[in-house]
């Protein structure tokens, strides 16, 4: 990975549907050279897909919760069965097998407090935790998709 393909990847981060021939422009490529680096970095996985952003407000999933799951479970059984369980539930849009004190953690979407209990006794009815929790987002100051590309070698 050189400066182009770093700068190439800031701007479809940014905006993916970015003519190739704009992209090539703002990097200083003309386009085939630049298309080949674009198909280069999906065909070796550094671009794993491209996707549209939506509006959660608009999408009536404006709670955002973040649930902190403890178990006693510690063994690759439960959590390939807890894998699959999260996959039944689009509401949880990341999940992640933490250190330290927490076990995992999920982030979800929903309508309201009311959707949220809802998927709340779902979840709970189909695996079973040593604890888990939940802290609500009050106010989303910082999101992000785009992925650091200063750290490339």
């Amino acid at each position: 990975m050189d400066k182009f393909d770093k700068h190439i990847l800031s701007i479809l981060q940014q905006d993916c549907t970015a003519a190739v021939s704009e992209v090539a422009a703002q990097v200083g490529l003309s386009t085939t050279p630049c298309w080949r680096r674009i198909q280069a970095m999906e065909k070796s996985g550094v671009i794993r897909g491209r996707v549209a952003l939506t509006n959660a407000e608009m999408l009536n999933v404006g709670l955002t919760v973040f649930v902190i799951i403890r178990t006693n479970q510690h063994n690759p059984d439960w959590l390939n069965t807890f894998a699959k369980i999260a996959d039944e539930f689009q509401e949880i849009i990341e999940f992640y097998r933490m250190s330290g004190d927490v076990d995992y953690l999920l982030k979800v979407v929903v309508p309201d407090m009311k959707a949220y209990d809802h998927f709340y006794k779902k979840l709970i009815d189909k695996a079973s935790f040593a604890d888990i929790s939940s802290s609500f987002a009050m106010e989303e100051i910082k999101y992000t998709t785009a992925l650091p590309v200063d750290y490339l070698p």
